[in-house]
């Protein structure tokens, strides 16, 4: 039986027990060179085991290190462990962000890493060209390999969060987010979607990716959502595959070959499973959902031999990620056998019970390896020192600690290359927003959008008639590409920040001017704003939806989408007879009722990036009238019937979402959807603007 097939559907599977086989059997089928089957527990059975070493024995799949010579440099690391002092060791433990960190504190300190947060740049100029980029890695790195006065040369990483594209630097090519992508069922495009975004950070001398993000989302009011490829895990393991893959070459092919860059599987564990859909919330869920439905990804990025683990914000069962000895040594170490370094987020251990931002010996002795301390490093290394001397570390968990630390940098050929700027692709311009990364960007663009309404078989557009495009997403690069694009939330940013990109009104004016027909815009929504003086429009494309936002700033209380402004333009344009296609944008499936029924044809076109124009691909015919490309995305996430659903993926037996996961239109199918109820608990005669 296929089961990754049966649960293509899974709001037709209201059995529990059923439901619950089905997902063993994903860990079992998916994982069977990891021994899943043979030491997976009986899931019909009905107790559930205890946080323990004593369950994780015959619970957790065992593994062992894909590599071919998975202690191929502990020699090497030996030699250097024993030259080096309490403070270097330490100091190859933090991590320090790039506005508050020079190349004399990298040198005087024995940082081994470094990383640039959202909207980080050098000197704080958000334009700063690729030689400003190559110039301070290499301040950087020739800091850490500086041999003066004894020290221990050891290459550091510079780590930045490139999670749809190398989306902190301007130019680059930006992918749809990874609900899109999850939208396409296709971990090939997946794979070179992540080799591309490695070439162009290797462009500015980057060698870490915080991404991919693993997370099955099974509340879409957490505000990263659009970071989950699905609600359920089936797609988890093929594509934490392929994306690890596609970030440091596969094993024994390009494995940290030129323009590779490491991996980070983020955030174990369960992010996307917190109560409410808080981020940095609860997960209060059963230690076998812990594993059959929010661990799938990172089975399929160790398997692709993933270096480094991203300890999440939340908490499992009341205790946080960042001190659980549990699930960071005795499963993800031990019992799964990841030999790379678990880093933490954002001064994510200070959240530790008894910890502070500068100080927390708690997160290193559960096995956080690597401390990300944006800003109060200095006072952490001291104090971390400080502990290890007083035996509150044991000096067998630092050199664990730094031991992984360096087996990773070996691995990725650190010890072996140059200065940033001299290595390969460094310095090419020609690959940042390269052609073919936005060709590619492009096809993504068309195989995630999902039609789920198309009346009358409105849709595909001539595009030799007069088109309306308007809303306020039509012409805005910004929206369109969503958070953590140039800025942390997204925000803040005009079309000129995106040299090279397309906005869906460009993409859609390009091929119309082209086909001889006629293209309107309007960015607003008032009537003084739409000029139909001259002719009334054959048809409208209204590009609405949600602004950008991250992670804590994107969490809602409810999942409707309450624009009065867009729902008011929608309604004026079909009562003067004008055909209405509605693109909306948005990082989560949301009640939009009544502007489903204000709209001809319905396209969920998530957050597609830079390259508007594969949006035109979809909805307009060539020139000769023929379907230039289908529709072909299907829904990763179902779609709510309400503005207050249960938690996706529900195994609650009345749980009816409006769409089912899986679901997506093509031009083949005739469906018409009929008028939807527009009753909410909220009042839609004075809803909130978006």
């Amino acid at each position: 039986m296929d089961f990754r097939r049966t649960l293509e559907a899974p709001d037709q599977i209201n059995n529990r027990l059923f439901r619950r086989i089905l997902l063993s059997s994903v860990v079992c089928g998916a994982l069977l060179s990891l021994q899943a089957c043979s030491n997976a527990d009986d899931v019909t059975a009905g107790s559930e085991p205890t946080p323990s070493i004593t369950s994780v024995t015959n619970f957790w799949p065992h593994r062992s290190s894909p590599l071919a010579q998975p202690d191929a440099y502990e020699t090497n690391i030996d030699a250097l462990l024993a030259q080096m002092s309490v403070e270097e060791k330490v100091g190859q433990m933090i991590q320090a962000e790039l506005q508050s960190v020079t190349p004399d504190d990298v040198r005087n300190y024995h940082l081994g890493s470094i990383l640039n947060g959202g909207g980080s740049y050098p000197d704080g100029v958000k334009d700063a060209p690729v030689e400003a980029w190559l110039a301070i890695a290499d301040q950087f790195y020739l800091a850490s390999v500086d041999q003066s006065e004894g020290r221990v040369a050891i290459p550091l990483l510079w780590g930045t969060d490139a999670v749809h594209g190398h989306n902190n630097v301007m130019g680059a090519t930006l992918f749809p987010h990874n609900i899109g992508l999850g939208a396409t069922r296709n971990p090939e495009l997946v794979r070179a979607i992540a080799k591309a975004t490695a070439r162009e950070m290797s462009v500015i001398g980057q060698d870490w990716n915080f991404a991919p993000t693993l997370a099955v989302a099974r509340n879409a009011r957490w505000g990263r959502t659009y970071e989950a490829y699905a609600e359920e895990p089936e797609l988890l393991y093929t594509y934490g595959k392929a994306v690890t893959e596609g970030l440091q070459g596969a094993i024994g092919d390009d494995w940290f070959g030129p323009g590779r860059v490491l991996a980070t599987a983020k955030h174990w564990i369960a992010d996307g499973g917190t109560d409410g859909g808080i981020d940095r919330g609860d997960a209060k869920i059963s230690e076998r959902e812990l594993r059959d439905i929010h661990a799938q990804g990172y089975f399929g990025a160790l398997d692709a031999g993933v270096q480094s683990v991203m300890a999440s914000f939340s908490s499992w069962q009341g205790e946080k990620l960042h001190g659980h000895q549990y699930l960071l040594t005795d499963v993800l170490k031990q019992k799964l056998g990841f030999d790379g370094f678990i880093i933490g987020d954002w001064s994510g251990h200070q959240i530790v019970e008894g910890c502070q931002p500068d100080s927390c010996a708690q997160a290193v002795n559960a096995g956080l390896d690597l401390f990300m301390a944006p800003e109060q490093w200095r006072e952490l290394h001291a104090n971390t020192v400080a502990q290890v001397k007083r035996g509150e570390i044991p000096m067998a968990r630092i050199d664990d600690a730094v031991r992984r630390i360096l087996r990773v940098k070996f691995r990725a050929g650190l010890f072996d290359t140059v200065r940033p700027s001299e290595r390969p692709y460094a310095g090419h311009t020609e690959w940042l927003g390269a052609e073919e990364h936005r060709k590619l960007a492009r096809r993504a663009v068309r195989e995630s959008l999902v039609l789920l309404k198309n009346n009358n078989g409105l849709l595909p557009l001539d595009p030799t008639s007069h088109i309306l495009v308007a809303g306020d997403g039509a012409h805005h690069i910004g929206k369109q590409s969503g958070g953590w694009s140039l800025t942390w939330q997204g925000t803040d940013t005009t079309n000129d920040d995106f040299p090279g990109a397309t906005s869906i009104y460009q993409g859609l004016a390009q091929q119309i001017n082209a086909a001889g027909g006629r293209v309107q815009l309007s960015e607003g929504s008032d009537d003084s704003e739409l000029d139909l003086s001259e002719a009334i429009p054959d048809v409208a494309i209204v590009v609405f939806g949600e602004d950008p936002y991250a992670e804590i700033e994107g969490d809602v209380t409810h999942l409707g989408y309450l624009s009065r402004a867009d729902l008011e333009l929608l309604r004026r344009l079909q009562a003067r007879g004008i055909p209405v296609v509605s693109v909306f944008l948005s990082g989560r499936p949301m009640w939009v009722n009544p502007y489903l029924n204000a709209s001809d044809a319905f396209v969920a076109a998530w957050l597609p990036g830079t390259e508007g124009a594969g949006i035109a691909d979809v909805l307009l015919r060539n020139t000769q009238g023929d379907i230039q490309y289908d529709f072909t995305g299907k829904l990763s996430f179902s779609w709510p019937a309400s503005v207050n659903p249960p938690p996706l993926g529900s195994d609650d037996e009345e749980y009816a979402p409006l769409f089912p996961y899986g679901f997506g239109l093509s031009y083949a199918d005739g469906q018409e959807l009929e008028k939807l109820s527009e009753e909410s608990v909220i009042d839609l005669k004075n809803p909130n603007e978006n």
